[in-house]
């Protein structure tokens, strides 16, 4: 059975928490995984990701699900920096040793996805994204008619699925930034992220989903201009992030169990 340690503070004075699953055989050989939740920065949380939390664990890893502050208490960038915070404390603590850094992966969750590239490009982590959002700036530009709400369909009777993603996108993306100002969406974009570090990542979305995927095609090119290595797999369909996510699990272990065996 999977050993699990709950609400483990790692932010004493926010009093944020992390999950953490064992596996079976944990060694000197054990990798280390940080998983983080989706939700838009403004909910979500590690206590609904324990089957994924188990898969991982049992998959050879030690994994971690960490919580972070949410919108709109707390806007950009909070949670970008609760989830360094988190990282720093990780590599301080007793459940790492001084030379784990190099056994670190990720998997982010849509926006949870966003907060994983942050920190792939400070600690060069080999990262999995599901339907990671990567720009906002451009995006809100092109759609400065659209009306924000989480219940778009409810709210405002709309029924077109691609205009019920655009509310919600533009609802998730003012509600962490709290604030239409484009030098601030700007620093939110992924591209503007300090990537120097990035090292690996495999990025997954659906081909119509939330996530536009012409805005990860961009960042996908911004990504090679800067001769960092990155794979995309497209998946059929409008499912986003953890709608696929369990199915593409063995995808996403495989291709970091990859990096791992190269970078020995």
């Amino acid at each position: 059975m999977t050993i699990i340690k709950n609400n483990i503070i790692y932010d004493q004075q926010k009093q944020l928490a992390t999950d953490i699953y064992f596996p079976n055989n944990t060694d000197s050989n054990t990798k280390i995984l940080i998983f983080w939740h989706g939700g838009g920065w403004f909910r979500g949380s590690k206590d609904a990701l324990k089957s994924i939390g188990v898969s991982l664990a049992n998959a050879g890893f030690m994994t971690f699900i960490p919580d972070y502050s949410l919108a709109p208490k707390n806007i950009f960038p909070v949670a970008h920096k609760d989830a360094e915070n988190f990282v720093n404390w990780l590599l301080a603590s007793d459940y790492t040793d001084p030379d784990d850094h190099k056994n670190i992966v990720q998997i982010g969750a849509s926006v949870g996805g966003t907060l994983a590239i942050y920190l792939a490009g400070k600690f060069a982590f080999p990262t999995v994204t599901w339907s990671a959002p990567v720009e906002f700036s451009s995006w809100m530009e092109k759609h400065y008619h659209v009306k924000p709400s989480p219940i778009a369909q409810e709210e405002f009777g709309l029924t077109d699925r691609h205009d019920i993603n655009d509310s919600f996108y533009k609802y998730f993306t003012l509600t962490y930034t709290g604030t239409a100002d484009h030098e601030v969406l700007t620093k939110l974009d992924a591209r503007s992220y300090d990537l120097d570090q990035l090292s690996s990542l495999l990025m997954i979305n659906s081909a119509d989903e939330l996530t536009p995927l012409n805005s990860v095609l961009d960042f996908i090119d911004h990504l090679a201009k800067m001769d960092k290595e990155s794979q995309l797999m497209v998946i059929k369909g409008h499912r986003h992030a953890m709608d696929y996510g369990k199915e593409y699990l063995d995808e996403s272990i495989d291709f970091l169990h990859q990096i791992i065996k190269r970078q020995k």
